[in-house]
């Protein structure tokens, strides 16, 4: 059998197409007829020219789809079935993207003119012959192509998300399936489509099991909180409480022990060094604010603790320590009296505000040289018995870094060192002494003689000449002739290392801003360190702190962070009210809430910077108020987040001590109304158990927290114990008459409807007549008609029939002809698939009302939805409707 081919080339471009569609395009209907007549009666072993085939494209575009999009006259592309065949130009223009989902080959080569074709030969058309051709056999070139594609394409990066089929019956596309189709159509084949934005998946998403990390790992249940993640991850409750499955370690950890992962463990980690003595210091600062706080009920007549400026400072919470105390919060607190506290000057009315100014920087900072020298006098003393065999300027050195000259003058005399004595007496004077000085060292420095001066000897030279801030280099001979350095801070605490500057380098009349920044100087300049928190300085942190804390700890000491408060203007409380400059532990947010009382509400010393615009007139950190200007609006400003967050926060700390009248009192606090009513009610929800009558009534006198509030947190602990009763009691009593109402109609009446209780179902909701609420009509107020129904209706039938009130007999037919009404409202009180006891005494509601109109007004029962009837009443219904029927056929 001869095989047949038929070559095709691309190479042709539109133009010579285009007259061979338009040739193509006018072949009639009777040339069809005579090709089916050709291909009956051709035969198989027919041979013929690969060349001579001609290709019949008329006849393929003759069957292409309907929908296919094709361009008019007017240049545009629209669907092939919308344009008139009858308005077909011979030059229309059919798209080759729009053909049917099989690929038209490209217009073929023509063939050598020369060759004979084999149809011309045999006298048949050369159309018809292709068209016998492609019917019954494949040239190689259509078979290649078919097979090219069936074939999978090569994939190329797209941001498209692939559709996935739906595995289950509720799929996401939050899980990464991508079940959103795109059903976007572009305008033309110009305008490309552009790929849909790929939109990442949710955090959480559905992990097949074979790429699950717990796969091959199921018997791992030492940690089933690390384990399982969410579905067994750990609970933090309050007061540092931790609930979780199996043992707390960490993912490399090796288990020592082992556990089971079905065990509940309860954990209570202390969040701070000494919880006793924290609570102690705690509630005696409390003690002492809630004494100098009235609180008062603000415009939304919600409770508010408003500190009184005048009783409130520094001073008054000195008293509260002995004088003997060395703590770290006693020095704190005596450190911001002697920056911040009024200052009594004891000057008359004549003397101008520039003297005035001036001896109170005088006065303030001899008051700050006598707190200095007060902090660092146990260290000091510490250092002296811990050197007890140095040398008599290496203890003048000593004592003069805590400024106790006169013991320093004292030690130089009884060492014999009689110049130096005298020297040391005059600590920190003018500028020509300590001028006297710098040029003396200078002359040991050039003739080379200091390296015959002991070193502590130049050492007190240089801190007496005011050289804190600087090395006194030594002579650079060789051999014996060469000299150390003096670094007179080397070695020194940042208290001391201030205090040096404070009493020997910085003037006399200097104030203390410009001492600070000397010394601040240093630190920029890496000179000497930050000054630490106090707990850094100790060789160990308190053995019941569990915090791993860095070495070098990010925050500065509380009591350098005062200073700085006091000598930068620009310095914010946001920038010091850190948990870690004041204790170990960075949830401890006791001094920094007291201190941000006192310095912002109190004494208007400094405010958060997130303290917004004030609303109406305000007064400054500066001004006092005068009695006529109380109540103006004077004291109303912008809110601050940071002050409400730290009241919270350390209210917190006071709950999870047990300190919870205590913790109420700082909530008083939050400045905003909805904030604070909302703080307390969940403070009073959380801890409603621990409350005694006693603990109650001092909440409702000392803190002025509304009765209302306690009832409503006991309601609610009422109510999660199962107590209905008494959690329906409650809430009436705090005036929650809606969500008694609620109580009532979901769990209080069904109980006693089952029990037939008449009374108590009565009592429930009798209540609710004086007290409006919501839905009442539909839902409590039912309750009552039915038992007017049952109980009215039973007096009605006991009562003689010549004593019967007019009044009492016109009230029973009204409520018997509102039985229908009734029953048609009775689904939507119950909740029938979720509780068995409301489907039950729905029925027994249904029948008691269908009984007593069966009794007095048979006439009325045919008007009741029997849909919510047990068999026995439907039965009766049907009775007493043919009875009726019977008796209105009779009349």
């Amino acid at each position: 059998m001869a095989r047949f081919r038929a070559d095709f080339s691309d190479s042709d471009d539109s133009s010579s197409s285009e007259p061979e569609v338009q040739q193509e395009l006018e072949v009639s209907e009777d040339d069809s007829e005579s090709e089916e007549e050709l291909l009956r009666s051709s035969s198989p072993n027919s041979e013929m020219h690969e060349d001579e085939l001609l290709m019949s494209r008329a006849r393929r575009r003759k069957h292409s789809n309907r929908n296919a999009l094709v361009e008019d006259e007017d240049g545009e592309i629209r669907y092939a079935h919308e344009i008139d065949g009858d308005r077909r130009a011979p030059n229309l223009r059919v798209s080759e993207a729009s053909f049917s989902s099989s690929p038209s080959p490209p217009p073929r080569a023509r063939g050598d003119p020369t060759l004979t074709s084999w149809a011309q030969h045999v006298g048949v058309d050369a159309q018809k012959m292709h068209v016998m051709q492609t019917s019954l056999f494949r040239v190689p070139e259509e078979a290649a192509a078919l097979k090219a594609l069936n074939q999978p394409q090569p994939s190329r990066p797209s941001l498209r998300v692939p559709l996935q089929p739906l595995n289950r019956k509720h799929s996401r596309d939050s899980d990464g399936d991508g079940i959103r189709p795109d059903f976007r159509e572009r305008a033309s084949f110009a305008h490309d489509i552009e790929p849909a934005v790929h939109r990442p998946s949710r955090k959480y998403a559905r992990v097949e099991t074979s790429e699950s990390a717990v796969q091959g790992n199921e018997g791992a249940f030492f940690d089933a909180g690390l384990a399982f993640g969410r579905s067994f991850r750990v609970g933090w409750g309050p007061g540092g409480t931790l609930v979780h499955l199996g043992s707390l370690c960490k993912p490399i950890s090796t288990p020592k022990t082992s556990a089971n992962s079905s065990v509940v463990t309860r954990t209570v980690f202390p969040l701070y060094a000494d919880a006793t003595s924290g609570s102690t210091l705690c509630g005696k600062l409390l003690q002492h604010h809630l004494t100098h706080s009235p609180i008062t009920l603000d415009d939304d007549d919600v409770p508010f603790a408003d500190p009184d400026p005048d009783l409130l400072n520094f001073s008054s919470f000195v008293t509260l320590f002995p004088a003997a105390d060395r703590s770290y919060e006693a020095s704190l607190f005596r450190l911001g009296q002697a920056l911040f506290d009024d200052i009594d000057l004891c000057l008359g009315p004549s003397v101008t505000i520039d003297i005035q100014n001036r001896i109170s920087a005088v006065r303030r900072k001899a008051a700050l040289s006598a707190w200095l020298e007060d902090a660092v006098s146990t260290t000091v003393e510490a250092e002296l018995r811990a050197n007890s065999s140095a040398d008599t300027p290496t203890n003048v050195f000593t004592l003069l870094t805590g400024h106790q000259t006169e013991k320093a003058v004292n030690a130089a005399i009884d060492g014999e060192f009689w110049r130096l004595a005298t020297l040391i007496s005059q600590a920190g004077g003018d500028s020509d002494f300590q001028q006297d000085l710098k040029d003396q060292v200078e002359i040991w420095h050039e003739e080379r003689i200091d390296v015959h001066i002991d070193e502590s000897v130049r050492r007190v030279y240089a801190l007496l000449a005011g050289w804190v801030d600087k090395v006194v280099v030594g002579s650079r001979g060789g051999g014996l002739e060469k000299c150390s350095d003096v670094d007179v801070l080397k070695g020194l605490d940042w208290k001391r290392a201030f205090g040096l500057h404070l009493w020997y380098s910085e003037p006399i009349n200097a104030p203390i801003a410009q001492v600070y920044q000397a010394f601040n100087q240093l630190v920029i300049e890496n000179r000497i360190p930050r000054p630490p928190p106090f707990y850094s300085e100790k060789k160990a942190l308190p053995p019941a702190s569990l915090w791993n804390l860095p070495s070098l700890s990010p925050a500065t000491d509380g009591l350098f962070s005062l200073i700085r408060l006091h000598a930068e203007p620009a310095c914010s409380l946001s920038q010091i009210l850190t948990p870690l400059s004041f204790g170990s532990s960075p949830v401890d947010y006791s001094l920094s809430w007291h201190l941000y009382i006192v310095l912002s509400r109190c004494m208007r010393v400094r405010d958060f910077a997130d303290r917004g615009d004030p609303v109406g007139r305000t007064r400054r950190m500066d001004d006092d108020i005068s009695e006529s200007e109380e109540g103006d609006g004077i004291k109303q400003e912008g809110h601050s987040p940071s002050a409400d967050l730290l009241a919270s926060s350390y209210a917190s700390q006071l709950e999870s001590q047990g300190l919870i009248q205590e913790a109420l009192f700082v909530l008083l606090h939050i400045e905003g109304s909805i904030g604070r009513k909302k703080a307390i009610k969940d403070l009073l929800a959380r801890s409603v158990g621990r409350l005694d009558e006693w603990m109650s009534r001092g909440i409702e006198g000392s803190l002025k927290i509304p009765k209302t509030w306690i009832l409503e947190a006991k309601a609610n602990y009422a109510l999660d114990n199962g107590d209905i009763f008494d959690a329906y009691e409650l809430f009436l009593q705090a005036e929650l008459y809606d969500t008694a109402h609620d109580l009532a109609v979901v769990e209080l009446a069904p109980d006693a409807i089952l029990r037939r209780d008449l009374e108590l179902l009565q009592n429930l909701f009798t209540v609710f007549v004086k007290h409006p609420v919501n839905g009442w009509h539909v839902r409590g107020k039912i309750f009552l008609d039915y038992v007017k129904i049952m109980t009215h209706t039973l007096g009605h039938e006991a009562e003689e029939p010549d004593v019967s009130d007019a009044v009492q007999n016109t009230q029973v037919e009204d409520l018997i002809k509102s039985v229908p009404r009734l029953v048609e409202l009775l689904p939507d009180l119950f909740r029938e698939g979720l509780d068995p006891r409301h489907g039950i005494a729905l029925t027994e509601m249904v029948a008691g009302m269908v009984g007593q109109v069966k009794k007095y007004a048979p006439s009325v029962l045919p008007q009741v939805n029997p849909t919510f009837m047990d068999e026995s009443t439907r039965l009766e219904r049907i009775q007493s409707m043919a009875y009726t029927r019977f008796l209105n056929q009779i009349n």
